[in-house]
C-alpha cells in the first residue's frame, strides 16, 4: 500500500460525513472494505457500544465480527476502521492510539467540531503512534 496518498471514493467519503451527521452528539464508527483491486468500496457500519460513546468507540462485538463476515463474503479486505469525533478535531485520540488493533488498516476520522465544515482525515496507527496519510477523494 503507497503510505503516502490514499484515493477515497467520493461517494463513499459522503456516506461517511453523512453518518457522522446523522450523530451529532455520539461517535459512530464501523468498517470499510476494499475490492479486489484495493480500492475502498463498501461501508459497514457497527454500532458503537462505548460506556461514554460521546468520547470514544468501541466496535460492537457481534456487529463487527457480522460485518467482517460480509467483507470476507463479498471478496472484500479490510480497508480502514472509522469513526466520528462529535467535539474534537480529527486526530486520533491518546485512547484511540491505545486501543488500535489493526495495524494494517487505515484509521479514518471525521470531526463535526469544525462549524460548517466537515473534516476527514486518514491514520496509520502502529505501536503507540499515529502517522497521518493525504486522502484524495475522487469519482469511480
Amino acid at each position: 500500500m503507497n503510505n503516502s496518498e490514499i484515493s477515497l471514493p467520493r461517494k463513499l467519503t459522503n456516506q461517511l460525513l453523512h453518518l457522522a451527521q446523522l450523530s451529532p452528539d455520539t461517535e459512530v464508527c464501523g468498517l470499510i472494505g476494499a475490492d479486489s483491486t484495493g480500492m475502498p468500496a463498501s461501508c459497514y457500519p457497527v454500532k458503537n457500544s462505548a460506556a461514554t460513546p460521546e468520547t470514544r468507540f468501541l466496535l460492537d462485538a457481534s456487529q463487527q465480527i457480522e460485518a467482517m463476515r460480509q467483507i470476507r463474503d463479498k471478496g472484500e479486505t479490510l480497508f480502514a476502521i472509522y469513526h466520528s469525533h462529535p467535539h474534537s478535531p480529527a486526530q486520533p485520540s491518546p485512547t484511540d492510539i491505545k486501543e488500535a488493533s489493526y495495524p494494517d488498516a487505515l484509521h479514518l476520522i471525521i470531526s463535526l467540531n469544525t462549524k460548517g465544515v466537515l473534516e476527514l482525515r486518514g491514520f496509520k496507527i502502529a505501536g503507540q503512534s499515529a502517522e497521518e496519510v493525504a486522502l484524495n477523494l475522487i469519482e469511480v
